[in-house]
């Protein structure tokens, strides 16, 4: 079972694979050209560690708050792959964590999980 961990909100466009056995990440600038190919920016990814887009069971999207390109971008990508590939989503915020000593990307299905973040629903948390 692998989770892809999608965050365009901040600074960096980052991604990462969770896996059984090892977890893979990068990171790419925050740019309009790269927020317009978000969708094979992740793909180049996913091809890099062989793997695609059928071989991931979950989808963690941060939605805010940050860039609204990003967000609005991300967000509009990942309901893409579910429409396509039924692939569970759940939309988190590291305000949702608040108090946890332990938020760092690979942690992030676990506190989903722990904090009840729900699958499929999206409520996007723009910077104004």
């Amino acid at each position: 079972m692998n989770k892809l961990i999608i965050d365009a909100a901040q600074d960096k466009i980052f991604f990462m694979i969770i896996s059984k056995d090892n977890n893979h990440n990068i990171t790419y600038e925050n740019t309009k050209i790269n927020y317009e190919k978000l969708s094979i920016l992740i793909n180049d990814f996913l091809n890099s560690k062989n793997l695609n887009f059928g071989k991931i069971s979950k989808i963690y999207v941060n939605r805010g708050p940050g860039s609204f390109a990003g967000i609005r971008n991300s967000l509009s990508v990942v309901k893409a792959i579910h429409l396509v590939n039924k692939t569970d989503y759940y939309s988190y915020s590291f305000q949702d964590f608040a108090g946890e000593n332990d938020t760092n990307y690979q942690n992030i299905p676990n506190l989903c999980e722990k904090h009840g973040i729900k699958k499929n629903l999206i409520n996007p948390i723009y910077l104004s």
